[in-house]
């Protein structure tokens, strides 16, 4: 039995959000050395201050500066970090009431043994070097060593350069364990080969392969080669930049129903003036050169232009 194919992934993207005037605040205080927690309506201030009131649900309008000392109220050990955590080295996660705060705030705390730890245990903030207004500005805490902070006061607003928005990395690591139809379909590319597999109810080819016909439920059974030039059904001229982007817009992405295919497959096209790509145009696989192939649909570099004329709205329209 051919055995089924597995690849790590990782998803990674950049979030960009506004901060608001409450976190916006936060953030412009961490940055400038300082810790800024929210007064409720029940008189309890929170570290970070929430948004908007939990019980009147009303914006939270009033700040005050607590102290960069506090007390352990729980922990956790962690013997073995992991990527991005605070540090690669064992560490505890430690949830801190903050002199001056009534609700802990989770950070990492940074000892060298679990018996080092304990609830109850005084800490501080230890800075980070370079401060950007971000939660990083606190790069742990630590054991503390003094005290003396006073606590209650009003918390004036910073005027100057405050934080209005975070930039903040997000990403995923996992196996993805493909199914035997779509390990076919990996090997047949690897190949330089388009396959798909035909439900035997409905007779429907599926490009990329499904190991059950989305449209009656039927175990697909028969591995079908489709050919490498198609129709586009629908498409997309992308004109916005964004981070990470390898071609310069405006540049075609496109649905495109290969013959002998019953759904069409998402990818790029290139060769025609992005203005002059329409439905119903006739395009061709592009691949990689042979060294490049892997088992991946980015084996196909692009589709482009056969030079056909092109197809009858009636051969594509129910593919839509």
């Amino acid at each position: 039995m051919t055995r089924s194919l597995s690849a790590p992934v990782t998803v990674a993207f950049d979030y960009t959000r506004s901060t608001g005037p409450v976190l916006g605040r936060f953030l412009t205080g961490l940055r400038d050395g300082r810790v800024i927690g929210g007064r409720t309506s029940e008189g309890k201030v929170v570290v970070p201050p929430p948004e908007f009131d939990p019980v009147t649900h009303d914006p939270v309008a009033e700040f005050v500066e607590v102290a960069p000392t506090g007390t352990v109220a729980s922990w956790t050990w962690v013997p073995e970090p992991v990527k991005d955590q605070p540090f690669d080295r064992p560490f505890a996660f430690v949830l801190v009431t903050l002199d001056g705060a009534d609700v802990p705030m989770l950070h990492a705390l940074d000892v060298s043994s679990v018996g080092e730890v304990s609830t109850g245990m005084r800490v501080q903030v230890r800075w980070a070097e370079e401060r950007v207004g971000s939660i990083t500005d606190i790069a742990c805490f630590e054991p503390a060593t003094d005290g003396g902070f006073e606590t209650g006061a009003s918390a004036p607003s910073s005027t100057i350069d405050p934080v209005t928005g975070v930039i903040v990395p997000v990403s995923l690591d996992y196996l993805y364990a493909a199914s035997p139809e779509e390990s076919a379909f990996y090997r047949g590319l690897n190949e330089g080969r388009i396959v798909g597999q035909r439900c035997p109810t409905c007779q429907k080819v599926y490009v990329p392969p499904r190991s059950a016909c989305p449209t009656d439920g039927t175990p697909t059974a028969e591995e079908v080669e489709v050919s490498q030039t198609g129709t586009i059904t629908t498409f997309c001229i992308v004109n916005v930049p964004f981070l990470g982007q390898k071609i310069t817009p405006p540049y075609v992405s496109a649905y495109v129903l290969l013959d002998g295919a019953d759904i069409a497959v998402l990818h790029l096209i290139l060769g025609v003036p992005a203005a002059e790509v329409r439905m119903g145009m006739r395009v061709k696989a592009v691949w990689k050169p042979r060294e490049e192939w892997t088992y991946s649909l980015e084996n196909i570099d692009h589709f482009e232009p056969t030079g056909d004329p092109d197809a009858d709205y009636d051969a594509y329209k129910h593919h839509l």
